[in-house]
């Protein structure tokens, strides 16, 4: 009852937002066409003052004429106005039809409307009744509320940011990603795949731009691993966007030494370099590029969710996976998100999803050459060869 009540209120002020200003409008034309009428009043009476002038001779009659043909004109201009006015209604009809139309065409469309296409029947589903119903089935949003809410009563669970910041990075909410990886790296301790990850989250929060707090994540990282591509990667991509042409170029070079061919990074990280080598080409990296896109969340963190007992956790993942998949089915995607749907298919477990997803990603994308080469090192690299 209170929402029908609502609807009603949202409707009247609808409709008062229309009819006050037109009402206002015509009370001003009326005032108008008032003030117009007794305008040709008065000019009448101004011509007879000036033949009683004339006749007791107070002016001579070059000015008495002079005086009816200047009051004369006022008067026939106040009179076309005003047979103007009496028009009006006619000439008026649209702001009619717009009253008419505010005040019952919109409510009774609305309520039409609302019966044919909406549920009238279903009960009022409260945000907190929805957090403590079953998981299943659920919308990545509401398990993800749930996780938040669980985080908000337990802010040292550890293995909460550790599973919400890769969830957060599939939504396209970096800056709350960061956010979640640093917490879990002041909880659960510093390791590479945290720091790198924190350091990813604020390269896309920032559009691309390696930042001062980003690099010393992927400095951290590369302490702990020296090997780990991923910080490498961006480390060599923030000495480009400094200006640090020579030294970009060393770090590329030293990236991609012994690097497996297959890895998804190696054909980004070669282009960037060929920039860089190109004596007539593209000039060094500036503060504008936009970072390459690496797959997230990482299997690592996709493992590790799923492997959790919590079944809030559980269902989360399960449910942001099962969206993308429903999203990319029916809408398609780009290189990243199909390479994103297997690889987090793969570590699931759920191997003959990722082979469906494989395929239906080639015929997706058979017109990219490079993305079929990368759907193909995914297939190695996730062992989804028959």
């Amino acid at each position: 009852m209170t929402l029908w009540i609502l609807f009603a209120l949202m409707t009247g002020l609808a409709a008062l937002s229309i009819l006050i200003p037109l009402r206002k409008g015509s009370d001003r034309m009326s005032a108008e066409a008032a003030n117009r009428a007794a305008d040709e009043a008065v000019y009448r009476a101004q011509l007879d003052e000036v033949d009683r002038d004339a006749e007791r001779g107070l002016i001579d009659a070059a000015q008495a004429e002079a005086a009816r043909t200047e009051i004369a004109r006022r008067l026939i201009a106040a009179h076309r106005q005003n047979t103007q006015d009496a028009d009006g209604p006619a000439s008026r009809w649209p702001v009619s039809v717009t009253v008419l139309i505010a005040a019952v065409v919109l409510p009774v469309g609305a309520l039409g409307l609302y019966l044919s296409t909406g549920s009238p029947q279903m009960p009022d589903q409260p945000l907190e009744a929805r957090l403590q119903a079953d998981p299943q089935g659920q919308p990545v949003e509401i398990l993800v509320a749930r996780v938040e809410r669980h985080l908000a009563d337990n802010p040292s669970d550890g293995q909460g940011w550790e599973v919400l910041g890769p969830v957060y990075m599939s939504l396209g909410r970096p800056t709350d990603a960061a956010k979640a990886f640093a917490n879990s790296i002041r909880l659960n301790g510093a390791t590479e795949p945290r720091e790198s990850n924190l350091g990813e989250a604020l390269v896309v929060a920032a559009q691309g731009l390696v930042t001062a707090d980003a690099r010393a994540a992927f400095e951290r990282a590369v302490a702990l691993d020296a090997t780990a591509p991923k910080p490498r990667f961006f480390l060599a991509l923030a000495l480009g966007q400094e200006g640090k042409q020579a030294e970009a170029i060393a770090a590329w070079k030293a990236l991609l030494d012994g690097a497996d061919p297959a890895a998804i990074w190696v054909p980004a990280a070669r282009q960037e370099l060929a920039k860089l080598e190109n004596p007539g080409g593209t000039a060094p990296l500036g503060p504008q590029i936009t970072a390459p896109a690496l797959p997230g969340p990482d299997a690592q963190a996709v493992e590790a969710a799923a492997a959790m007992s919590e079944g809030d956790r559980q269902q989360m993942i399960r449910g942001m996976v099962d969206g993308l998949q429903q999203r990319l089915m029916s809408e398609g995607g780009s290189m990243d998100e199909w390479l994103r749907l297997i690889r987090a298919q793969a570590v699931l477990g759920d191997r003959e999803a990722a082979r469906d997803s494989l395929a239906r990603a080639r015929a997706a994308l058979a017109s990219d050459p490079a993305a079929l080469d990368a759907l193909s090192r995914m297939e190695t690299e996730a062992g989804l060869g028959s």
